[in-house]
């Protein structure tokens, strides 16, 4: 065997014969020649891996096609000029190792972050990018983001301006706030604010609601950057405003109030209401600020979802700061909001750590148009895909799933297809013990589990997201369009099932 290794790898074609192939020819006209030469030594070297790991006992077979196709023609090439030539001693070698270098260099080329069909359920995936943004608002900045932009310059006097400035009106207008800013996202916003208004200071926040965001992102840990000192009072699960009053020294500088937006305390429970917290701030000359977290600028109920306090509720409340995410219930791109006071917001613009948090062009763009239709809610419903699901029918999802099923069973004649209700949710921390009707169709096959089944319709080209529950796969109507129904069936079909 070791002697066959030895004219395996002499068989092997060279990289200056595999980049004169017709394949790498191609290649070479389309991306520069180290980038197709990187491919093929990948290629060619994991072979070689193979040959050299190969079992050596008798009968075993070797690791890959590709190394049987070299052993037929080892002797050959052990007597031949040309055995480097792919073409002449081992082309189905070389036709494998030109495959998985085709593999390699489109995986460097193409875009990984790729169109994908969301099935699972979940309206603000955060591992699919959260809100689908509304196609007038994208289709409307076509035309900027392809030239140049005021991002930053004031029209009128041709001087710079804050780019911060040009969604400000629009914010304030839907909040009721003095003045509003935006950074990269809601933990910035809690960051910068904390740095700008309270650094060195005290910050009291109720114990029941020192929350965690995603990744393990957690409040005292951003106040602790900040620079802000915390200090907790209350119980978990009750917190009483004598509680804050007893917290209040001369080194407090603000109150922070934090939404619990992505989880809920039940049961024997208690908290200040905002208001009563504002008048305390008020009479102690305290700065109350509100992270509001998902940020609803509409009373959900309009939706049929159960009422989610608003900005502008904060606001009237006496809060004096709201912060609040922008790619969650505004569904525009990330970014984190804060309205409020203007001589509070004004001192944020000054702050250092702005600069490092703020946001680029299109950011705003997206932002901006997106707030347009929160001015009516009607238009909301009708242009902005997370209203709109939110307000899909149950009629219209059950004959949604209907039809996706009957597609999947002529596209895939093996599956065992089902329709059934279901519960999808908002996501994203978004109202999470909130569960919104649905429908799914759930499929399974023969000799696949659900998870290889998913795996293998989230590698198609379609590139199809559902969830698993009870081993089968299911795919959730409310979060697919009508337009996706073939393209499902179709991801079925190319499985061959």
């Amino acid at each position: 065997m070791p002697d066959q290794k030895q004219d395996l790898l002499r068989a092997l074609p060279a990289i200056t014969d595999l980049l004169k192939s017709d394949a790498a020819a191609l290649w070479l006209r389309q991306h520069p020649r180290l980038l197709v030469t990187e491919c093929l030594r990948r290629a060619l070297a994991g072979v070689r891996r193979e040959i050299l790991n190969a079992a050596s006992a008798p009968g075993d077979n070797m690791p890959i096609a590709a190394t049987a196709e070299l052993a037929r023609h080892a002797s050959h090439a052990s007597h031949s000029s040309h055995a480097s030539h792919p073409g002449d001693s081992a082309p189905a070698t070389a036709d494998a190792i030109l495959a998985q270098a085709e593999v390699f260099l489109r995986h460097a080329t193409e875009p990984h972050l790729r169109q994908a069909i969301n099935a699972t359920g979940i309206l603000l995936h955060t591992g699919l990018g959260r809100a689908v943004l509304p196609a007038g608002v994208v289709d409307s900045m076509m035309g900027e983001l392809k030239g140049y932009c005021t991002l930053a310059v004031d029209r009128e006097s041709g001087e710079r301006a804050e780019r911060d400035e040009l969604v400000e009106y629009i914010l304030t207008e839907l909040t009721g706030a003095e003045a509003a800013t935006v950074v990269n996202n809601n933990a910035a916003a809690t960051m910068l604010a904390l740095a700008a208004l309270a650094a060195q200071k005290e910050v009291i926040v109720s114990r029941g609601q020192l929350i965690e965001i995603g990744g393990s992102f957690r409040l005292p840990e951003v106040m602790a950057q900040s620079g802000a000192r915390l200090v907790e009072v209350g119980a978990t699960n009750r917190t009483h405003l004598k509680d804050y009053q007893n917290a209040v020294t001369e080194n407090t500088a603000a109150i922070l109030r934090a939404h619990p937006s992505n989880y809920r305390i039940v049961g024997f429970t208690s908290e200040v209401a905002l208001r009563d917290l504002a008048q305390l701030a008020r009479s102690r000359n305290l700065i109350l600020m509100d992270d509001l977290g998902a940020g609803a600028l509409v009373d959900l109920k309009l939706f049929g979802l159960p009422h989610e306090p608003t900005v502008r509720e904060s606001i009237e409340a006496g809060a004096d700061v709201v912060l609040f995410s922008g790619d969650k219930l505004i569904g525009a791109g990330q970014c984190g909001v804060i309205a409020g006071r203007k001589a509070l917001i004004d001192k944020l613009r000054k702050h250092p750590l702005m600069r490092a948090v703020r946001v680029d062009k299109t950011c705003l763009m997206l932002l901006e148009r997106t707030l347009h239709l929160f001015r009516d809610p009607e238009r909301l419903r009708r242009e902005h895909p997370t209203y709109r699901m939110i307000a899909t029918p149950a009629k219209a999802l059950q004959s949604r799933a209907r039809k996706l099923a009957g597609l999947i069973s002529a596209a895939a004649p093996k599956a065992a297809v089902e329709t059934a209700a279901s519960r999808a949710f908002l996501g994203s921390g978004s109202l999470p013990a909130e569960v919104i009707p649905s429908f799914v169709v759930t499929v399974s096959v023969p000799e696949l589990s659900a998870a290889e089944l998913a795996r293998k319709l989230r590698l198609d080209s379609a590139c199809v997201f559902g969830r698993i529950e009870n081993d089968r796969l299911c795919l959730d109507v409310l979060t697919l369009s009508d337009a996706q129904l073939p393209m499902v069936a179709a991801a079925f079909g190319r499985l061959a099932l």
